[in-house]
């Protein structure tokens, strides 16, 4: 499996997108994807089917909520699953380009 990506580790083709390769992602971020961070990454590239962008972190956890309910649709649950910066860090592991104003 070959992807390329930036320098800072988002695909520079988002066609390159898979499981294996969200995985493959993960682990360079320390992360072991669960069923809770899979069920995150579907709901971004849901997102970003919708609305053609990476939702930036407000947006992201109105979107979860909506989607998840109140307990998922918390800053502090999308942190501990991508921490530090879960807008950033799923949207990279998502296979989406990085979100607007993120650093």
């Amino acid at each position: 499996m070959s992807f390329a990506t930036d320098k800072e580790g988002f695909l520079t083709d988002l066609n390159d997108w898979s499981e294996d390769v969200a995985t493959t992602l993960a682990k360079a971020e320390n992360i072991e994807l669960s069923e809770q961070h899979w069920e995150i990454l579907h709901l971004l590239r849901q997102f970003q089917q919708q609305f053609d962008i990476s939702p930036p972190m407000r947006p992201l956890v109105k979107y979860v909520t909506q989607h998840l309910g109140p307990d998922k649709g918390k800053s502090i649950y999308l942190t501990r699953l991508f921490p530090p910066n879960p807008a950033k860090i799923a949207s990279k592991i998502a296979g989406l380009p990085k979100p607007e104003g993120c650093l």
